[in-house]
């Protein structure tokens, strides 16, 4: 129950460093685009992947237990969030290993390119966070209690009072 009181700020600031995620890993994979002759590599590619999926993953997660409960499960939701977890860790590892990797790192591109690690490893923390959330929400019953929660007032309407 306690969770609930978190989750909206979580998912503001997973939202808010998806977007700063995106923009970043735009500006190099452009730079690579635009002013060299290779592509832009992998690590900055996934990079530009995970924040739009995290950012659909966002508006699952709000919008669909709220407007089409029937179709929200809880093994669901722990699993968009431990993907989004497990992509953001495994984005962050490698951009930072290519980075380090470069023989020379100057300019604005470099500097976008390790504020993109940094970013990443915060969306990173977030998504670990919330998906301790669901994983204590699960296996505390915190889901059923959760679905009794909301439709408590609905409930509560049908039943008839007690003689």
């Amino acid at each position: 129950m306690m969770a609930f009181g978190f989750l909206l700020p979580l998912r503001i600031a997973q939202l808010i460093f998806a977007v700063v995620v995106v923009g970043l890993s735009g500006y190099v994979a452009h730079w690579y685009n635009a002013d060299t002759l290779t592509a832009s590599p992998k690590q900055i590619n996934f990079l530009i992947f995970v924040p739009v999926f995290s950012i659909i993953s966002t508006f699952y997660l709000e919008f669909v237990p709220r407007f089409a409960p029937k179709a929200s499960h809880p093994y669901a939701h722990f699993a968009v969030e431990v993907l989004n977890t497990l992509f953001y860790f495994s984005g962050f590892i490698a951009l930072a290993v290519f980075v380090g990797r470069l023989l020379f790192c100057r300019g604005s591109v470099c500097s976008a390119a390790r504020a993109d690690v940094v970013f990443a490893a915060f969306s990173w923390v977030l998504w670990a966070a919330s998906s301790v959330i669901a994983a204590l929400n699960i296996f505390r019953g915190g889901f059923q209690n959760m679905k009794t929660d909301r439709n408590a007032s609905s409930v509560m309407k049908e039943m008839p009072p007690h003689p």
